[in-house]
């Protein structure tokens, strides 16, 4: 019988997974090539603006496929929604049989997202972090510091967002133990901040080469389809690491995408998340590097977190 759980105890059932620590096993499986991920298959939509993701796999030895539908549709705040919806699906790998039916509303997308930016500042980010800056406003922006505080104990923020009542609203709500402070450009922001994550659906470039100080590190986690871009192609040329979470995808959709296309970098500058976090000598080595970690979200990430709320679900 298929066992369907609720968005309340979703959320009971993810409080006692470290998420962070559960996104790090899921991409060294998949980069160790032990996981079967086909294409994103992807719907785009005009009026009103948003996009769905369907993403799908397993993880080979284990008991649960998955099958993951994620949308994102962008007016939804003004209807008094929120912009992310979506469900996990999961199924036996030895049946086919339906096991669990995940109805969470596009809420285990944003945090397995969120976690994976706090993974990147964990083996990538500077060690001593002068400034964490926040580009974005909505649901992953306040996720990612929410997760960042699992990897530092910065406490100086700043925020820049094509809103500015929105900007505003998002400052009054960060945590007062933040001293928090409103950028007046995304260039500013960059002068300022040596960790930088963006978070939007931007189309055109918000950062750019010249503004980024050396030692900075990005995580750029808006730009998952063909058509956004957050990252200045020739600020991914003066990097000194280049990650994408999945190279596959990198063909496709993402800052590197976009790089390649314009012809600003060789695919071959580009490492997989999975293998530099298992090889040392690909991490950052000097505190003036400048690194990005390209995030087009994979479906092991959907895989390793539905199956351990899954699994949390049923645990007395």
């Amino acid at each position: 019988m298929t066992t369907i759980i609720n968005l309340q105890d979703i959320l009971s059932a993810v409080k006692d997974v470290d998420v962070v620590a559960v996104m790090e096993e899921a991409f060294v499986e998949y980069s160790n090539g032990n996981s079967v991920v086909p294409p994103v298959g992807e719907l785009l939509f005009d009026k009103p603006k948003g996009d769905t993701h369907i993403k799908y796999g397993y993880i080979k030895g284990q008991q649960l496929y998955c099958i993951k539908i994620a949308s994102g549709f962008y007016d939804n705040p003004k209807l008094g929604l929120s912009s992310s919806q979506g469900m996990m699906l999961l199924f036996s790998q030895k049946t086919g049989e339906p096991v669990a039916i995940l109805l969470d509303e596009g809420k285990l997308t944003d945090l397995r997202t969120a976690a994976a930016g706090a993974l990147a500042a964990k083996y990538f980010a500077p060690q001593k972090i002068k400034a964490i800056g926040i580009i974005g406003t909505g649901i992953q922006a306040r996720l990612q510091l929410q997760y960042l505080q699992k990897q530092t104990n910065c406490k100086e923020v700043w925020i820049w967002g094509r809103n500015t009542q929105n900007v505003k609203k998002f400052k009054d709500e960060i945590d007062s133990s933040y001293a928090v402070h409103i950028a007046s450009s995304a260039a500013e922001l960059a002068k300022t901040c040596n960790l930088i994550v963006s978070t939007t659906s931007s189309n055109k470039p918000l950062l750019f080469a010249d503004d980024i100080m050396p030692g900075t590190h990005i995580t750029a986690m808006g730009s998952d389809t063909s058509g956004k871009q957050e990252l200045e192609s020739k600020l991914l040329e003066r990097a000194d690491i280049l990650i994408a979470d999945s190279i596959s995808q990198s063909k496709s959709r993402g800052e590197v995408f976009r790089a390649i296309e314009d012809r600003a970098i060789k695919p071959e500058k580009v490492q997989e998340l999975g293998n530099v976090i298992q090889k040392k000598s690909l991490q950052r080595t000097s505190e003036e590097q400048i690194s990005i970690v390209d995030l087009t979200g994979v479906a092991v990430q959907d895989i390793m977190i539905a199956t351990a709320v899954y699994k949390n679900h049923f645990r007395p």
